[in-house]
């Protein structure tokens, strides 16, 4: 008997609500994966009213019984992992079994510092918006070819050669272009040891973990970060993460091949937001902005740092769905827009004069972009406590089956609320 597999992604500019999601269906999944991505993610989990924010664990940890994996395409920061199992040890909580890819990359000390220090000296408009977590430097050794993978750490003799050669290296960085100080090699390299002393019970091999859960019978969740308009190759470049979190890269971070997915589920909220540089098309910078910030509590789980906000941009939704071959939609926090006398969503752009239906591959382009926008009424009452799609008020509901037909996959999960109890379900 083979189990399902399905991949959980985001369709917009992160901060779309995966992580409550990937919660909900991990009830019926056996293993839950995180395949790429770092300490940058930021995944919120309300569980019988108790908040959690998860950087690095996959948000199916507080399922006990099941087994959590970090993938070989996630890049971990040590310290982040154990503060993050400390913390839910110290709340006296039970988790899932957790296994971490030999062959993940480590976010080392000069990574982070390096981060911050290229992005504050890059000029106005060209900033990222990076988090400074040491995510990017992190994955260009790793395609340099000089980073060090969490099978080192349990290596003396294998980590004390890479290190010296790549703090070199760093260091000449560190002093030559940024005028900073070095960094002292015996420092780092206890460090990195006393990581190794922590991880090494958890390492393993991630994908063979994978594949005998899915020939056992167990369902596999695959949980991304960010989302797909920060996707590397398919995002807003260059204002995107320096991952890949469409489709695609559960299968290249996780070591399970295409074939062997089952369904592709997009989460989308039912308005939009962003966080850092980069165009944004429907981005309200007025009452209507500040109202979806304030009712959806949007500041970042990982930063602080408020989120744009705006309209939802169904030329996005429809590039992420195809993109994704996406099978469903997830829309989460449809409950914040109770309220509102109208809601507009956005068909088109128009840019330079012309009406478009599809989201340009040109960052320059979709800066240019103007949104065409359709108006639905409101429904002005409060929706929380709705569990069926058919307690929803009409215009709710004519509202996601507005989404529906214009992305043309059903939308199968409907968050109302925080909670995990606050979802209404159809067809999964």
């Amino acid at each position: 008997m083979k189990g399902r597999t399905d991949i959980v992604i985001g369709v917009q500019w992160g901060d779309e609500g995966k992580g409550r999601v990937v919660d909900v269906l991990a009830a019926d999944a056996g293993v839950v994966v995180r395949y790429q991505g770092g300490a940058n993610a930021g995944h919120t989990v309300v569980v019988d009213n108790e908040k959690y924010v998860f950087h690095l664990l996959p948000s199916g940890i507080l399922y006990t019984g099941k087994s959590c994996v970090i993938g070989n395409g996630v890049v971990i920061d040590p310290d982040t992992l154990f503060e993050e199992l400390d913390g839910l040890a110290a709340r006296g909580k039970k988790t899932a079994k957790l296994v971490v890819s030999h062959a993940a990359h480590i976010v080392m000390p000069y990574h982070k510092i390096i981060d911050k220090l290229a992005e504050g000296a890059r000029s106005e408009g060209t900033k990222i918006g990076t988090t400074g977590r040491g995510i990017g430097p992190c994955y260009a050794d790793k395609y340099e070819r000089i980073g060090i993978r969490a099978e080192d750490l349990v290596n003396p003799d294998v980590l004390r050669d890479k290190l010296s050669r790549t703090l070199k290296i760093k260091n000449d960085i560190l002093t030559k272009i940024y005028n900073a100080e070095p960094l002292d090699f015996d420092e780092i390299y206890e460090k990195a040891l006393a990581w190794g002393r922590r991880m090494e019970s958890m390492l393993g091999d991630a994908f063979l973990e994978i594949d005998e859960a899915v020939r056992s019978g167990k369902n596999v969740l695959f949980e991304g970060a960010q989302a797909t308009l920060l996707d590397i190759d398919h995002g807003t470049y260059p204002f995107v993460t320096s991952s890949s979190p469409c489709a695609g890269g559960a299968c290249t971070g996780s070591g399970f091949g295409p074939s062997r997915i089952d369904r592709s589920i997009g989460v989308a909220k039912a308005y939009c937001t962003r966080v850092g540089e980069g165009p944004f098309p429907t981005e309200d910078m007025g009452e209507v902005g500040e109202e979806l910030r304030q009712k959806g509590g949007e500041f970042g789980a990982t930063t602080g740092r408020p989120r744009r906000c705006g309209w939802c941009d169904l030329v996005a939704v429809d590039y992420a769905v195809k993109v994704n071959g996406l099978d469903g939609l997830a829309l989460t926090k449809l409950d914040v827009l109770d309220g509102f006398d109208e809601i507009k969503i956005c068909t088109a752009y128009e840019i330079d004069g012309k009406i478009r239906k599809t989201f340009p591959s040109s960052c320059a382009e979709l800066a240019k972009a103007k949104p065409v926008y359709a108006t639905l009424p409101g429904w002005k009452c409060d929706i929380s406590k709705c569990r069926t799609f058919d307690e929803l008020p009409q215009a709710a509901r004519d509202y996601v089956k507005y989404i529906e037909d214009n992305a043309e996959v059903p939308v199968v999960l409907i968050g109302v609320g925080a909670g995990r109890e606050d979802t209404i379900r159809r067809g999964l």
